[in-house]
């Protein structure tokens, strides 16, 4: 069997869904390799800054391995701006449902929410709210997109930073996104510390 048989989904029997599912699944697979091609992708958006948004991506996420962070935070923040081709205004919250079945829901959520707590450094002169952010208040991820932002995302457009290159990054990607979608032992994990002092001593470059 090469296609379905149908031609409306109401129409379709077991044998072809049997089918699309082994399809669909195998597909999956490459889920990583697509990712890491729409990262080099990101060279072809807009930019305008002193690093191509590659350069930033990869910069961000050299920052979050060398201060300690584990593979979740690592790959959420290679990928957190990789919506910036196809989704410009809520970029973020395209970032955020790519990686939602593969990280816990502690990198999901910083992911979703960096754009409006990024609006704290440039906000004001774009005439938006700087202060946007304060709307999750008391939220218990607050701090670690704080954080996010201050030490990975805002800072992260140095040319002069010695920036690990994409494919150190590629394990990483391929372990987080080879893991069962949607698995609660996943996604429900223990919250992390986005710094982690004793492990980046052993990572110091």
């Amino acid at each position: 069997m090469e296609q379905v048989k149908f031609t409306q989904m109401i129409d379709g029997d077991k044998e072809d869904y049997d089918f699309l599912t082994k399809h669909e699944i195998e597909y999956t697979k490459g889920t990583a390799d697509r990712l890491l091609t729409a990262l080099v992708d990101l060279d072809e958006s807009l930019s305008g800054y002193q690093i191509t948004r590659l350069g930033h991506s990869v910069q961000s996420a050299t920052r979050a391995w060398r201060d300690g962070a584990d593979i979740d935070w690592v790959v959420s923040a290679l990928l957190h701006d990789i919506g910036d081709i196809y989704a410009p205004y809520n970029h973020d919250e395209y970032a955020a449902t790519i990686l939602k079945p593969f990280v816990r829901e502690q990198c999901r959520w910083v992911v979703e929410k960096h754009g409006d707590f990024q609006l704290a450094y440039y906000g004001a002169h774009v005439g938006a709210d700087p202060n946007k952010r304060d709307m999750y208040a008391g939220h218990k991820y607050y701090d670690d997109c704080e954080t996010f932002c201050k030490r990975w995302d805002q800072t992260s457009f140095d040319p002069d930073y010695d920036s690990l290159p994409l494919e150190f990054f590629r394990p990483m990607v391929e372990q987080v996104f080879a893991r069962p979608a949607n698995d609660p032992s996943v996604m429900n994990a223990p919250d992390q510390a986005l710094v982690n002092p004793d492990v980046a001593k052993t990572r110091a470059a």
